[in-house]
C-alpha cells in the first residue's frame, strides 16, 4: 500500500489592512527572534564551547518575553515563533550533517517574509481559514480544490517581493500514488539553443523567459535608479522590478512544471546528466542565460515527481563523455568543441546531431546503471575512458 504524500498547496489571498498590518508584525518577530536564538547559539558556543539545542532556546523565548525590551512578542501568535527556532535547529542539524553552511541571520529587506502556523493557531472548516489573532478568515482564491476531506497539518503564510501574498496549505494527497509500469526509457540532454533534447529526437525550444522581458526589466530598473533611496517613490520603483522578475519567475516554472509532468507520465526511467551548475555560472558569458533555463529546478522537480509516481530517475556523472561518444559504434573523438553542432563518427561514418546524440548516449548509461544496480557515483578517471557512469537516484524521498 503506497504510503500517503504530504503536499504543499499554495493559493494568492487578499489580506484586509488590519491582516496584513498583524502578518507584518509577525513576520518582524519571527525574524527577531530567529536572529536573537541564532545570536544565542553562536556565542555558546564560541565563548564557552556549549551546543544550545531547541529547548534550551524555547525557554530562552520566554524569558525574553517577560523582559520590557522585547514584550512586543506576546503581540502576536507564540506558534509562529517556535517554528523558527525549530527551523533554527533544522538548519544546525544539515550545518553538523555537512549539507549546508552555517545558519545566516535574517535581513529585514532581503530575507524570505514568511510564518509557519500549526494545527493549533489555525482553524480550517468549510473551506475558510482562520489564523491565530484574526478575527475573520483569509479571503483565498482557490484556483485548484485540496484533496476531497483533506486537513492542513501546518499553514504557511508568505510575502514575496512583489508584495503579492500567498498562503501554502501542506495536507496528505490521496491522489498522487504510482502510475502504471510502462517500458518506455528516455534520455534528457539539457541545453541553451534547446532547453533539452531527448533521445527520441524530440527538441524542446527554449522560452528564454528572461530574454522575452529584459527591456521592461531594464526601463524598471533604470527607474529605480533615479529614485532617492528610503523615498516612497524608491519603494514602488523596487515593487515594479519585483513585479517583472515575479513575472519571469512565474512563466518559467509553469513550463518547468509541464515538461516534467509530461515526461514522468510517459516514461518509466528518465536519465539526464549530473551537471554542476554552480560551477557553469562561473564562466561569465553564459551565466545569465544558464540561470534563465533553470537547469537546478528542472531536476528537483523531476526528482520529486519521479519519487511520488514510482519512476526512476538516474543522474549520469558530468565527466562522461557524451557529446564526443559516437551512439551507434562507440568510438570517442579526442575533441568537441560547442560551436560544433553536427559532427560525422570518424569509425562508422554516422552523422549525428550533437545533443541527440548525447541524449542516446546518457540514456545507454542510465540503463546500463539501473539494470546490475549500481548505486555509487564512480570515478572521474572511468568516465575519461568512454565507459559508463551514473549514480542512481534513491526510488524513495520524504516530499
Amino acid at each position: 500500500m503506497a504510503v500517503p504524500v504530504k503536499r504543499a498547496f499554495k493559493y494568492r489571498f487578499y489580506p484586509t489592512d488590519a491582516q496584513a498590518a498583524e502578518l507584518s508584525r509577525t513576520f518582524g518577530c519571527v525574524r527577531k527572534v530567529y536572529n536573537l536564538a541564532l545570536t544565542a547559539r553562536t556565542q555558546a558556543w564560541v565563548l564557552r564551547q556549549e551546543r544550545t539545542n531547541y529547548n534550551a532556546t524555547s525557554a530562552m523565548l520566554t524569558a525574553w518575553k517577560k523582559t520590557e525590551e522585547f514584550t512586543y512578542l506576546n503581540e502576536v501568535s507564540s506558534v509562529p515563533l517556535q517554528q523558527a527556532l525549530r527551523h533554527l535547529q533544522a538548519a544546525f542539524t544539515g550545518f553538523f550533517a555537512k549539507r549546508a553552511k552555517y545558519p545566516r541571520f535574517k535581513s529585514r529587506k532581503k530575507s524570505r517574509k514568511s510564518a509557519e502556523y500549526t494545527t493549533s493557531a489555525f482553524r480550517f472548516r468549510d473551506g475558510q481559514l482562520t489564523l491565530a489573532k484574526m478575527a475573520e478568515p483569509l479571503a483565498i482564491v482557490w484556483s485548484r480544490p485540496l484533496p476531497e476531506g483533506a486537513q492542513p497539518s501546518t499553514v504557511t503564510v508568505s510575502q514575496d517581493s512583489a508584495g503579492r501574498w500567498f498562503v501554502s496549505l501542506q495536507c496528505e494527497d490521496p491522489t498522487v500514488r504510482p502510475l502504471p509500469p510502462t517500458d518506455a526509457a528516455v534520455g534528457v540532454d539539457a541545453g541553451l539553443d534547446h532547453l533539452l533534447t531527448l533521445s527520441t529526437g524530440e527538441k524542446i525550444a527554449n522560452p528564454r523567459h528572461e530574454r522575452r522581458d529584459r527591456e521592461r526589466l531594464a526601463k524598471a530598473q533604470r527607474s529605480l535608479c533615479r529614485k532617492a533611496k528610503g523615498s516612497v517613490n524608491h519603494g514602488k520603483a523596487r515593487r515594479r522590478v519585483a513585479r517583472v522578475h515575479a513575472r519571469i519567475t512565474d512563466r518559467r516554472r509553469d513550463t518547468l512544471h509541464k515538461i516534467t509532468t509530461r515526461l514522468v507520465r510517459d516514461n518509466q526511467t528518465i536519465v539526464i546528466e549530473d551537471l554542476s551548475v554552480r560551477n557553469l555560472l562561473k564562466n561569465h558569458t553564459m551565466a545569465r542565460a544558464i540561470s534563465d533555463a533553470a537547469w537546478s529546478e528542472f531536476r528537483s522537480m523531476l526528482e520529486y515527481k519521479a519519487d511520488w509516481y514510482g519512476r526512476e530517475m538516474v543522474a549520469v556523472d558530468r565527466w562522461f563523455p557524451s557529446s564526443k561518444l559516437c551512439s551507434t559504434c562507440g568510438t570517442l573523438r579526442e575533441k568537441m568543441p560547442l560551436n560544433v553542432r553536427e559532427w560525422t563518427c570518424d569509425g562508422c561514418a554516422t552523422a549525428h546531431d550533437r545533443d541527440v546524440n548525447a541524449a542516446r548516449n546518457l540514456l545507454a548509461a542510465g540503463l546500463a546503471v539501473s539494470v546490475c544496480g549500481a548505486g555509487v557515483r564512480p570515478q572521474r578517471e572511468s568516465s575519461r575512458t568512454g565507459r559508463s557512469a551514473a549514480k542512481q537516484k534513491p526510488s524513495q524521498r520524504e516530499p
